[in-house]
């Protein structure tokens, strides 16, 4: 199965013993919900907008034998979509940061 990381950042993949063992790099084309902002107020000079999420942009339509990882924001305004997926079961550092999943997860 090819999978194709439609986010801009590397996704590295450990098993249940935390090593390792696939990391993909970003594709190059992001997957992104449009999005447009309506101000609707402030709170301590900040301003606060209405978000409205829209169409998905730079998805590639379905490829036999391919999976396409996108955000979670992305996977919920396609869940008809069998092909994407989002990454799951977060692994983090001593820090707190995360450095990879330890699965793929479908919306």
């Amino acid at each position: 199965m090819k999978i194709v990381n439609l986010t801009p950042h590397s996704i590295t993949f450990f098993d249940a013993a935390g090593n390792a063992v696939l990391t993909v790099e970003p594709s190059g084309q992001i997957a992104r919900c449009s999005v447009t902002r309506e101000k609707i107020g402030d709170i301590n000079g900040i301003p606060v907008n209405k978000s409205k999420f829209g169409e998905v942009e730079n998805l590639p339509e379905p490829e036999e034998g391919t999976i396409y990882v996108v955000s979670a924001l992305t996977a919920q305004a396609v869940p008809d979509r069998e092909d994407v997926f989002i990454t799951d079961d977060a692994v983090r550092d001593d820090q707190g940061r995360i450095i990879g999943c330890r699965a793929l997860a479908h919306i």
